[in-house]
């Protein structure tokens, strides 16, 4: 784990540095960048693959590192990894100010949400503190490069949460996710999944 935060820390440092160099993104360049992730990510955004997030109003930062993560190898992917990599910190910046820029999803259309669930949901998010870093509206902090979950897809919830206790995961606020996740189980996750993914 010390490994990992000096590596993320390394890293942070280098792609701070650089991004430092240019100037405001170009988002028509990210729009077009951004074509060669609709298949799974969905277009403009928003994710209709099982176990594949939506990208819409995501926190600028938080995508920057992540593509960062996946493009250095620290976070992995069999599908992410050789599409970063080609990926220049410019591309980074400009594919993630577009995302950042788009509608986010909502809880439309997505059924009715299980009350007993939502219930369990909210206490837990409530006894872990998560809107200390993903806000009271769980639309996540630019400033502190963490995750929007209102209206993301409940599977991938659930699979990010899964991904997290079992050490496979790592990237922006690893530290804090491992140790809100260990003492939780598998109806833990999935109260907490459903309550993120049917936010308002």
């Amino acid at each position: 784990m010390k490994l990992q935060i000096r590596l993320l820390t390394s890293i942070a440092a280098s792609c701070l540095s650089v991004a430092s160099a240019f100037g405001a993104p170009d988002l028509k360049a990210g729009a077009a960048k951004s074509e060669t992730c609709v298949p799974c990510h969905g277009r403009a955004g928003i994710s209709t693959t099982p176990e594949t997030p939506s990208l819409a109003g995501q926190p600028d930062n938080f995508l920057q590192w992540q593509l960062v993560y996946f493009r250095s190898g620290v976070r992995k992917s069999p599908v992410m990894q050789p599409m970063a990599v080609s990926l220049t910190d410019n591309d980074i910046r400009n594919v993630a100010a577009w995302f950042a820029a788009q509608e986010p999803p909502t809880t439309a259309g997505k059924g009715a949400a299980d009350p007993a669930l939502q219930a369990a949901g909210a206490k837990i998010a409530k006894a872990n503190r998560c809107a200390a870093c993903h806000k009271d509206d769980f639309t996540g902090q630019p400033q502190q490069a963490t995750p929007r979950l209102a209206a993301q897809r409940e599977d991938y919830l659930l699979k990010a949460l899964r991904d997290f206790k079992a050490g496979t995961r790592v990237g922006g606020g690893v530290a804090a996710m491992a140790d809100v996740v260990q003492p939780l189980g598998e109806g833990d996750f999935r109260a907490l999944a459903h309550f993120m993914a049917n936010f308002p």
